[in-house]
């Protein structure tokens, strides 16, 4: 090869590179004719493609730059550019200003990293992933409602508010909830307490003395000793004792008494409900309390009491159960009643707590629990008398009391599937009507009681000495 030669040929080679840039090796290749029909071109957002064309084009435009940017690299080849997700349209031309096609560019976003960084995060989670118009769709199963969610935030990150979610959730989104109210108050009542009173001719028969407890008056006219000696209480633990001395009537009256009392509650409410919705249980009534409007009228509102019990749970992962409850327990309290003319009303007395907790599936948490202990006493005394040695104790009383309460409530979630019916017996299987001969011929207030074929075992016949109730695998 002459010298001159090389020097044409690099000369040539050196007006290609000038003219026509290097396709870019990652960018995909569309080829278009005339005549042809509009073609689809799907270009993902921040990505290319290179368009071309059998014929050479003289004019090249875009309906919406804002979505794609194109640029020409030959008069046979154009460089797509995806921008945002959307919609529109390339049209090219010839040289003589005759339409060679239409290319629809629609810009998606990018799921392939989307895709990539969906199955580190979420391993072994069967998600689908696709492109719709300018937004991502995720459909599904999921293997809980946590997962789900992580799943949206990641989509969200690179389709900004436009993810659509087809997902579901997989495994149990049934909850059902046993909580445990106990309560346990004990009291203790001590008191002693006397009372002296004399009558009679002696003092001119018009007056009489009573001393004891703290009191001391006189009275006028009195016929008796023993009716001027009332006991406090209810009459319990008095002794009523006296003597004459002439026409001197004394009468001494010693009150002494000790009570203990012990009372227990348990309620246990048990409610299902599904995943992220609210349920609510009430076993109880409601209490009718009037309430003024003016104008002399009074209309009338009810406050519920009893058991009641509102909770929303959300399994969080597999067996991990959220709760978000309310659980309260009260009763109407006549002792601390309030009396208006002719209308009494109670007060109620009432044990409530609201909390959210987070356990597993057949765990328990003990959410509330109180430990009261209330302590009084008093002693009284008729002045100078009641410091007199020996004979003092006539003229004092002392009372002590002492009350204690424990309560805790404890709850107890569990992930649960339906059954079939006949596979439950309720209480009401196990007492049935008696019939006319059982009722009046022998007297039997129910009729047959033998378990229903199919139904749970009977405890109907057991004395609860053992564990009865609900029971659950």
């Amino acid at each position: 090869m002459t010298l001159n030669s090389f020097l044409k040929a690099a000369l040539v080679g050196l007006t290609l590179g000038v003219v026509t840039p290097a396709i870019p090796a990652s960018a995909e290749v569309l080829r278009v004719v005339r005549g042809s029909t509009s073609s689809q071109l799907n270009v993902q957002m921040n990505g290319a493609v290179v368009v071309e064309s059998d014929i050479p084009f003289a004019e090249l435009s875009i309906a919406n730059p804002a979505i794609a940017d194109i640029s020409s690299l030959s008069d046979r080849t154009i460089y797509v550019l995806g921008k945002s997700p959307g919609l529109t349209t390339l049209t090219i031309l010839d040289g003589t200003g005759r339409l060679i096609t239409n290319v629809d560019v629609r810009v998606t976003a990018d799921i392939s990293e989307f895709k990539e960084r969906l199955t580190q995060i979420l391993p072994g989670e069967k998600i689908e992933v696709r492109s719709a118009n300018d937004g991502i769709v995720l459909s599904g199963t999921v293997s809980s409602a946590q997962k789900l969610q992580r799943a949206m935030d990641l989509a969200e990150r690179y389709a900004p508010e436009r993810v659509s979610n087809l997902m579901s959730v997989g495994g149990i989104q049934q909850v059902m909830l046993k909580v445990r109210f106990a309560e346990m108050q004990r009291s203790v009542s001590k008191s002693l307490q006397s009372s002296l009173a004399t009558g009679g001719s002696v003092l001119g028969g018009d007056l009489g003395l009573e001393l004891g407890t703290g009191n001391a008056s006189s009275s006028a006219h009195v016929d008796a000793v023993a009716d001027k000696l009332t006991a406090s209480g209810n009459g319990q633990g008095a002794i009523l004792f006296g003597f004459n001395a002439g026409g001197l009537e004394v009468g001494i009256l010693l009150e002494a008494l000790e009570s203990k009392g012990v009372v227990r509650t348990l309620a246990e409410p048990n409610l299902t409900a599904l995943s992220g919705q609210e349920a609510k249980f009430l076993a109880g009534g409601e209490y009718p309390i009037p309430v003024p409007q003016g104008d002399g009228l009074v209309s009338v509102e009810y406050k519920p009491f009893g058991v009641e019990l509102n909770f929303t749970p959300r399994v969080v992962d597999g067996d991990l159960i959220n709760l978000e409850l309310q659980a309260a327990v009260s009763s109407p309290d006549p002792s601390n009643s309030l009396q208006l003319d002719t209308l009494r009303l109670d007060a109620f007395r009432r044990r409530e707590t609201s909390t959210t907790v987070e356990l597993r599936d057949g765990e328990s948490f003990a959410i509330a629990g109180l430990l009261q202990d209330d302590f009084r006493d008093s002693n009284a005394q008729v002045p100078w008398l009641g410091d007199l040695p020996v004979l003092g104790a006539l003229f004092r009383s002392a009372e002590y009391k002492r009350e204690q309460s424990e309560l805790v409530v404890i709850v107890t979630p569990h992930l649960v599937t339906p059954t079939r019916g006949e596979a439950l017996a309720l209480p009401t299987d196990r007492v049935k009507p008696p019939s006319e001969k059982d009722l009046f011929l022998f007297g039997r207030v129910a009729g047959d009681t033998r378990k229903p074929k199919g139904a749970a075992a009977d405890v109907s016949r057991q004395d609860f000495s053992g564990s009865y109730g609900y029971v659950m695998d």
